[in-house]
């Protein structure tokens, strides 16, 4: 039986991800401007839900920034290229989820309408991310929803990322639930892949940048894939009398 809702955050309950996206792709044309926005966009789907360090490698190999952003640490008074990269980034980043009105703009609206829908029909709620626990709070309190998740876990909270189950495992502990009683709400490849190394449910709401990455785990159920945002609430219903009427006849 499903007892608790546990939701990501980054392109699930708000695309972050296309802010992100956008914020590294500037970073990079601060550093280079030769180079063109759309370009660092399109690579960035190959990253999305890998931490901060790996996109930031990965963005300065393929750019060939590496150089440009090691003349930035001192500046910056850090040890890394990328680390000099990620602060370039991350200056842009804040400025972008400080703003309501562009967060609300990037609402998922069905995606927040279940976790709604979930905490009114008394589930459990959770919040799992990979972001840092600032920049999660902030886009929390400016979209009016931190108060709807009994427990909230934030990359400082685990030792390995998604598509590790650690972060799961977390939630799922401080939720007095187990991993198959919890329905995880995804948007990524990682994260799904982190839901199911847990053993835990999952629907699968992909965007535009992470459409590709899910299509190409063969390991999913394609009636937890939902395409439409609109049958988001349909589906999940669905699952949940799956799983109570499985579990039914086993007993």
């Amino acid at each position: 039986m499903i007892k608790a809702f546990i939701f990501d955050l980054d392109g699930t309950l708000v695309q972050t991800e296309e802010l992100k996206a956008r914020s590294y792709a500037r970073a990079a044309v601060v550093l280079k401007p030769s180079l063109r926005e759309k370009d660092i966009i399109d690579a960035f789907k190959d990253v999305v839900g890998l931490s901060r360090k790996e996109v930031s490698e990965t963005l300065i190999k393929r750019f060939g920034l590496e150089d440009l952003a090691r003349s930035r640490m001192k500046e910056f008074e850090v040890d890394k290229p990328w680390q000099a990269f990620a602060q370039v980034r991350m200056g842009i980043y804040d400025s972008l989820i400080s703003d309501p009105n562009i967060l609300n703009k990037h609402l998922c609206p069905y995606n927040v309408g279940l976790l709604k829908w979930a905490r009114q029909s008394g589930y459990a709620t959770g919040l799992g991310t990979q972001s840092q626990r600032p920049q999660t709070l902030r886009i929390l309190e400016n979209l009016n929803v931190r108060s709807d998740f009994d427990f909230i876990a934030t990359r400082e909270d685990v030792e390995n990322p998604k598509p590790d189950p650690e972060i799961y495992f977390l939630l799922a502990s401080e939720l007095n639930v187990s991993p198959p009683e919890s329905l995880v709400i995804e948007d990524s490849a990682f994260g799904v892949q982190a839901a199911l190394a847990a053993g835990m449910g999952y629907i699968v709401v992909p965007t535009e940048l992470t459409k590709e990455g899910v299509y190409k785990l063969n390991s999913l159920d394609k009636r937890w894939i939902v395409d439409s945002p609109t049958n988001l609430l349909e589906v999940a219903k669905q699952f949940i009398a799956e799983r109570n009427s499985s579990e039914v006849k086993v007993n």
